[in-house]
């Protein structure tokens, strides 16, 4: 598993990247938060840019949530982190935070999948489904889950797959217009050039209603009282608008949602001095007692 750490001695802090993202996505974020006091710890899910394969052939969130585990209690040696996150990542973090009881000590969520907890949703007024004007942005979604192998075998070439997952950073309209140069793009889809790394990559999405089954249940279908701070960028086509309503539904020991205006899917980078900011306050606490592992 590659990852960066930065800040050595401070307080842990994980941050994971979503699809389509890899550590690079955080780069704006890493130094102004070990700056601030945290160790920040920034991997490679498996299969993403830099990481291997996964040995067992496993992509699923529970698989991920352990391997981050992994990582930051067995590799790092340390008992207790702060976390952030969107998309998979925010998912696997949600699973990571309940599945390792009090090893989570605050965890911020932005733009990531809500759990499914259509009766909880059904009793706070909020639709038991996700609303069809997503499902209709989610056709790549569809595609990755139900055909990923006839996908991955059209774009048949570095630049079909890096092509394929540039429109996510532009003409999809996952972000503000304008968050990402054409340099940008180019840094952020390089990774995904790699046949290999690219079909690891959308292979999570085979979970969901596709031909993978689980290594292990997800715990994504129970409310979480873990401390977290919820941020949503409402430039985002793809995550349901009436997110923050969800995960305040979901998220029981809560500072937010708050609206992050100028940023949608990936807010890390869009709204960066934003996102820094409000994990340092969030975590002010923590940081002073960064002397304690």
């Amino acid at each position: 598993m590659a990852y960066v750490r930065e800040g050595e001695g401070g307080f842990p802090l994980l941050l994971l990247h979503g699809w389509p993202e890899t550590k690079r996505i955080w780069w704006r974020n890493v130094e102004p938060l070990a700056a601030a006091g945290f160790e920040v710890i920034v991997p490679d899910l498996a299969g993403f840019g830099d990481s291997g394969l996964a040995e067992d052939d496993h992509y699923d969130v529970a698989a991920h949530a352990r391997d981050a585990h992994a990582l930051v209690s067995e590799e790092l040696g340390h008992a207790r982190c702060a976390t952030a996150g969107g998309d998979l990542g925010g998912l696997v973090l949600y699973d990571l935070s309940l599945r390792f009881e009090g090893f989570v000590e605050r965890q911020v969520l932005f733009n990531t999948v809500p759990p499914i907890l259509p009766d909880d949703y059904e009793a706070a007024g909020i639709a038991r489904e996700i609303p069809r004007e997503v499902r209709q942005a989610a056709d790549y979604f569809m595609r990755q889950a139900r055909d990923a192998d006839g996908l991955a075998a059209e774009l048949d070439t570095e630049d079909r797959r890096r092509r394929y997952v540039a429109e996510m950073y532009g003409p999809r309209f996952w972000a503000a217009p304008g968050s990402f140069t054409r340099e940008d793009v180019e840094f952020h889809v390089e990774p995904f050039g790699d046949a290999d790394s690219f079909r690891a990559s959308i292979a999570n999405y085979e979970y969901a209603g596709g031909p993978r089954e689980v290594s292990e249940a997800p715990r994504i279908f129970e409310r979480s009282a873990v401390p977290t701070l919820l941020l949503y960028g409402p430039e985002d086509h793809v995550i349901p608008r009436d997110f923050p309503q969800r995960m305040a539904v979901a998220c029981t020991e809560r500072v937010g949602p708050f609206v992050v205006e100028g940023a949608g899917h990936f807010l890390q980078w869009e709204q960066a001095d934003v996102l820094n900011q409000v994990i340092r306050y969030f975590c002010l606490d923590l940081l002073s007692a960064s002397g304690e592992r």
